[in-house]
C-alpha cells in the first residue's frame, strides 16, 4: 500500500515538479513510467520549471540557503 502524504487536487505536472526539486532518484524511469500510464501532455518538460518554481519559493521563504539562488535562475529562465 502506498499512502501519499501530500494528496492534493494539483496538476500532474505539478507532482512531477517536485520529484525534481528534491533530486528524487531514477526520475527519469519514474517520468517514463507516469507517462505510460497517464500520458503526458505535449511540453510538459518545458512548463515543469513553472511549477518549481512556486515550491522553491515558499522554500526561499522557510528555509533560505541555497533555494534562493535556484529560485531566481529558474524565474530567469520564464522571464
Amino acid at each position: 500500500m502506498l499512502i501519499d502524504p501530500m494528496a492534493h487536487g494539483a496538476h500532474a505536472e505539478t507532482d512531477l515538479a517536485a520529484l525534481g526539486v528534491f533530486s528524487q532518484p531514477h526520475l527519469d524511469q519514474i517520468y517514463a513510467g507516469y507517462d505510460e500510464v497517464s500520458a503526458l501532455a505535449d511540453g510538459w518538460r518545458e512548463r515543469v520549471g513553472l511549477h518549481q518554481l512556486h515550491m522553491l519559493m515558499i522554500h526561499v521563504f522557510l528555509f533560505g540557503g541555497d533555494y534562493g539562488p535556484q529560485a531566481a535562475a529558474l524565474a530567469r529562465r520564464y522571464a
